[in-house]
């Protein structure tokens, strides 16, 4: 039976300094604030965000975020998050200006849920930085159901990528909220119909407070195996488990291949390739 934690990922562990995960080669993860629009039961972090005490890191917190960059060549890859990093404008502006003076810094990625939850509440002051950015930026959106997607979410999403913003998205799976084949595939088909690349589907992490969320597993798999035959490969995200104790993201098999000699295509047909 899965134990159910306050911090099933053991980000804690990997902490450097104040707002730094620092889990897997080349990349970090930067914690700017716990501040969010609105507060997930299933959120994965709430042992920081449903504290009553909002935060957000100060300039001198930030800073030493920048030096622990600049010191550690082979960070390439920087994921803010949070809480959500469009709450803290300025902050989240300052940092990117002075990490696009760092020449490791490759890839800069946002994760975010306000284009979904509240697109009105996004800076302007966000958009005119991101027109005028020397590196590329990437924007992942977290969403669970098409019916998330308000008029002002689409005008959003359009304003992020003329300003050269790259979409991507990432959804959990919830029980009784978009378990089915049919939720899924108008998700992901509207997400891409708005330029926005469904990245990863992920089981609800095993958190404390989530349990009632938290699909059968063997259902899972049946339902993007099922949603692999309907939807196109740029529509489909990977499934994966952010695996307990740190371990990743692991991507979990479709119902496909026995062997690599035999598979069941779209049709439920066995094939036999043979020698």
């Amino acid at each position: 039976m899965t134990n159910f934690l306050n911090d099933p990922l053991m980000e804690e562990q990997f902490a450097k300094i104040k707002g730094l995960i620092y889990k897997y080669p080349k990349r970090v993860l930067v914690e700017l604030n716990n501040i969010c629009p609105i507060y997930c039961e299933f959120c994965t972090r709430k042992r920081k965000t449903f504290l009553k005490k909002k935060w957000q890191l100060n300039k001198k917190e930030l800073k030493d975020i920048l030096i622990f960059l600049g010191e550690n060549k082979e960070i390439r890859e920087v994921v803010i998050s949070g809480g959500d990093p469009l709450m803290s404008p300025k902050e989240l502006i300052f940092l990117l200006k002075k990490m696009e003076r760092l020449e490791n810094i490759k890839v800069i990625r946002i994760h975010t849920r306000m284009p979904i939850t509240a697109p009105e509440k996004i800076s302007n002051d966000i958009f005119d930085f991101l027109n005028d950015c020397k590196k590329n930026i990437y924007l992942s959106i977290h969403c669970n159901l098409a019916q998330e997607i308000s008029d002002e979410s689409v005008e959003v999403l359009k304003r992020f990528r003329r300003a050269g913003v790259i979409l991507y998205s990432q959804s959990v799976f919830l029980k009784g909220i978009n378990d089915s084949v049919e939720e899924l595939e108008k998700l992901f088909e509207k997400l891409l119909e708005l330029g926005v690349r469904p990245y990863y589907i992920y089981r609800c992490d095993p958190v404390i407070g989530a349990e009632k969320f938290v699909v059968p597993f063997e259902k899972e798999k049946e339902i993007m195996t099922e949603l692999r035959k309907r939807i196109s490969g740029l529509a489909y995200p990977t499934y994966v488990i952010d695996a307990p104790m740190g371990c990743g993201k692991i991507p979990v098999p479709l119902n496909f291949w026995k062997n690599d000699k035999s598979f069941f295509d779209f049709n439920n047909k066995l094939i036999e390739i043979g020698e």
